[in-house]
């Protein structure tokens, strides 16, 4: 798979590249965040689409996302970010270097990562659609029912089809009824930390039709695809990890490296690896989670023009490090919040993830790479009167955490 990261000039326009003179190319454009059930039988449409028109399977994608940009446009009198400028986006469920190894293994040709910019976004879809047949040979284009790109997000699929029948240049594909309909969500999603134990469950399942229009009109909720990003982020915010991975049709989890934290696990016998605020996802809601932790070693590069160089510097692959019964992948108890039972004595009321490695072995991670995969929701995070009675909780939360991961336990233990 090739991977090309495009940045548009000033004007927002895009220089591509060209694929082919001869052979065509079907393609997709999204975010992609998450890679959900959604967007994989999506890339998958694209793939036998591609096989069966001897073409290129092209997937565009942007980065960052859209709504980041715009939302500081919002927060800057119209601004575009400086050049070079971090952004943080804590509402991104997936690091663009995820997202593209889950391409990779559907089997995606080429990927393009384009730089959004607000000039980029002013560009009409049907200039965009343009440039999208002149340049890479666009056959086919593959969309959701409710795709929408362009300025003003003038370019629906119903716009789309028109401008496809008008100009006979290239066909539009609709994929519709993706999932098990629709749900509704807040349209402010607020993380909150489960009150009991065990896994969450659907607040509104038992609600009648009054109390749900009563709760829609309370929390101005939308009506969106079951299988969508935002879904599953409120989904996460709220603790509910069954519900959001079977959307995800993965476990979810986060990236990001191992640094110091107090130690005050290993004097309680229970030493855990910390992950620096900086994490690569989105991080649930407050509690403990019976999950996995697998140490991913030095980042892997990828090229930024060309082929795809993800794990020539880094062995063994991401692939092989996720893998189930992978030595380098142990079920774990995890901990997110500011340490409650300490608070008062330490001052310091920091949000952190902490992992404990269900493993005999004392495992030296500092300074690397860390993944953390959520299976399940255990317990919200309380404060606890002793250590003693802290320890205690501590021995049932890995005891569950081995109960959970059985399935795999026995095999990365």
């Amino acid at each position: 798979m090739k991977i090309s990261r495009l940045v548009p000039d000033d004007s927002g326009i895009v220089t591509w590249p060209t694929l082919s003179v001869s052979k065509k190319s079907v393609v997709t454009v999204g975010v992609f965040d998450g890679m959900h059930l959604g967007h994989q039988a999506l890339l998958k449409r694209v793939k036998t689409l591609a096989a069966e028109q001897d073409a290129f399977s092209v997937v565009i994608m942007f980065d960052p996302r859209p709504g980041v940009i715009h939302q500081y446009a919002l927060s800057h009198d119209g601004a575009e970010p400086r050049k070079g400028e971090s952004l943080e986006d804590p509402l991104e469920l997936m690091g663009i270097d995820e997202r593209v190894r889950l391409m990779r293994q559907i089997g995606i040709d080429q990927v393009f990562i384009i730089g959004y910019s607000l000039a980029f976004a002013a560009k009409s879809y049907r200039f965009f659609l343009g440039q999208l047949v002149g340049k890479l040979g666009m056959r086919t284009l593959v969309l959701g029912a409710d795709a929408a790109m362009g300025a003003g997000r003038a370019g629906d699929v119903k716009s789309i089809q028109t401008l496809a029948e008008a100009t006979g240049v290239f066909e539009l594909d609709v994929m519709d009824d993706l999932g098990p309909g629709y749900t509704r969500v807040p349209a402010r999603i607020v993380s909150q930390q489960p009150k009991e134990e065990g896994e969450p469950t659907d607040p509104t399942a038992t609600m009648t039709k009054a109390e749900l229009r009563a709760w829609s009109k309370a929390h101005n909720a939308r009506r969106l695809r079951v299988w969508s990003s935002t879904n599953v982020r409120y989904l996460l915010s709220q603790g509910r990890i069954a519900d959001a991975n079977a959307i995800l049709g993965h476990v979810h989890s986060i990236d990001g490296m191992v640094v110091h934290g107090e130690q005050r696990g290993r004097t309680l016998g229970f030493p855990t690896a910390n992950m620096d605020v900086n994490t690569e996802g989105y991080v649930p809601a407050d509690g403990v989670y019976a999950g996995w932790l697998v140490d991913l070693g030095e980042k892997a590069e990828t090229s930024t023009d060309g082929e795809d160089t993800s794990g020539v510097s880094a062995a063994p692959s991401v692939e092989a490090r996720v893998a189930k019964g992978s030595p380098w992948r142990w079920p774990a108890a995890i901990s997110i919040g500011t340490k409650e039972t300490y608070v008062e004595q330490t001052g310091l009321n920091q949000r952190v993830v902490e992992s404990y490695a269900v493993n005999d072995e004392w495992l030296d991670l500092y300074g690397h790479e860390l993944r953390v995969e959520f299976e399940a929701f255990l317990r919200p995070q309380r404060r606890f009167d002793s250590s003693e009675e802290l320890v205690e909780q501590l021995h049932k939360d890995v005891q569950s955490t081995k109960e959970l991961t059985s399935d795999e336990g026995d095999a990365a233990e």
